[in-house]
């Protein structure tokens, strides 16, 4: 049973590495895999009952994880629907290639903790159209969001989904992320930065725009300003919410989306259904990745079904017994998120060792969400950062490991010294 669930496993895995090449889905792959798992569990079983309660058990779990990222993608989405994120990118002036750089970096890591790193490339990759023509010149700035998306994710408990994994499992707290990640996540893009002043260099030609006149009119701007406000207000307050009531951070998104919608409805109820549609929550629901939350769903259970049949204790045992090291498992597994998707890697790491035995904020649950954040950005493919921009500016593999591999992999190497370091010397 457990070898024909591991190759179910694998074989999903592979075509979803390969979802370009094989031109199917990865939601769709990832669906079948984990309901596959599943299946083979309790056919082979002999008891089906415990099957079902170690199955409710998951689900309970992964649905905490699915209605968050479902309220905070409808809030991000309501933002942008009333191009909130214009306040930010419209103050862009400068040419410079050097100042450029550090502009769309720091924007990249202080965005992406309050949003996500996925929204935040979105939003900066679309931005950069507008100012660099160049496709190069565009490519080198992507980077660089990709590098600075993920790292600012890994010190926000929102920051990222295998941070935000980590935070409602309890294996970290929104404090402790904070306090402890912010300066390893800084490091990280800093020395890309620092080395990008030899090669990056110049002026960039900016595009000719075209002003929408629609858009400027003092009622416009007032309602962009409201939702923006409201929407980075009320992302900011999850984590506060769930300090102080102990309720799961869902309880917090949802409350907020509810609040968002309340907002949208009053700002807007002078307006006829035709006009007002294309503002509301409804709209902004049609418009979020469902399938990148089904996607979520199917790796999760497939990895829930390996827990479930003590793979990955196996696992667990296996690392400990050959690495021996809570820093090299951590390096290993970060540098293997450049590579495989980094959602089922925390999935089955969270599997592998339990909270009795590395408590919440335990310096490797901490290093881990360091790792497996920023390691994705060593390879264009290892984050949805990475995957978004690629999709949008047509980034070409072999010319993003050449041109931004290297950085990525000095950034994250000199921030995992840093965190080493940190905690040697202050605990």
């Amino acid at each position: 049973m457990a070898a024909i669930i591991i190759v179910i496993f694998a074989a999903g895995y592979l075509f979803i590495a390969f979802e370009t090449q094989v031109r199917l889905n990865k939601a769709a792959i990832a669906l079948l895999t984990g309901v596959l798992c599943w299946t083979v569990y309790i056919l082979f079983s002999d008891d089906k009952e415990l099957v079902g309660t170690q199955l409710s058990h998951h689900l309970g779990e992964i649905s905490q994880i699915l209605f968050f990222l479902l309220g905070a993608m409808a809030i991000v989405e309501l933002i942008d629907a009333h191009d909130g994120f214009e306040i930010i990118t419209s103050r862009i002036k400068t040419t410079n290639k050097q100042k450029l750089v550090w502009i769309v970096a720091i924007l990249a890591f202080f965005l992406s903790a309050v949003l996500d790193n996925l929204t935040t490339a979105i939003v900066l990759v679309t931005m950069i159209r507008r100012i660099a023509s160049d496709t190069k010149d565009r490519w080198m700035l992507s980077g660089v969001v990709i590098i600075a998306a993920n790292a600012g994710g890994v010190w926000s408990p929102i920051g990222d989904v295998t941070t935000t994994m980590l935070w409602i499992g309890g294996q970290v707290t929104a404090f402790g992320v904070i306090a402890k990640l912010f300066l390893p996540g800084l490091v990280c893009i800093l020395v890309p930065l620092f080395l990008l002043r030899f090669v990056f260099k110049g002026d960039v030609v900016r595009p000719s725009q075209l002003i929408d006149a629609d858009r400027v009119t003092g009622r416009v701007n007032l309602q962009r300003n409201i939702i923006f406000a409201s929407g980075v207000i009320i992302l900011l307050m999850v984590p506060v919410f769930k300090t102080v009531t102990h309720l799961p951070p869902f309880m917090g998104i949802l409350i907020g989306l509810g609040v968002m919608w309340i907002i949208t409805e009053v700002i807007h109820s002078d307006k006829d259904e035709e006009d007002r549609q294309n503002f509301t929550v409804a709209y902004a629901l049609q418009k979020i990745d469902t399938p990148g939350i089904l996607f979520f769903l199917g790796i999760l259970l497939a990895v829930g079904a390996l827990e479930s049949t003590g793979q990955l204790l196996l696992l667990a045992g296996w690392m400990d017994n050959k690495l021996q090291n809570h820093d090299l498992i951590a390096m290993t597994l970060g540098l293997s998120s450049s590579v495989v998707d980094n959602v089922p890697l925390i999935a089955a790491t969270q599997g592998m060792y339990q909270l009795d035995q590395y408590p919440t904020d335990h310096y490797f649950w901490e290093f881990l969400a360091y790792a497996t954040g920023t390691g994705g950005s060593i390879l264009i493919i290892g984050s949805a950062a990475g995957v978004a921009a690629m999709g949008l500016e047509k980034i070409d593999f072999v010319w993003y490991l050449k041109k931004i591999s290297w950085l990525a992999l000095a950034g994250y190497l000199c921030g995992a010294i840093i965190y080493i370091l940190q905690n040697r010397f202050f605990n």
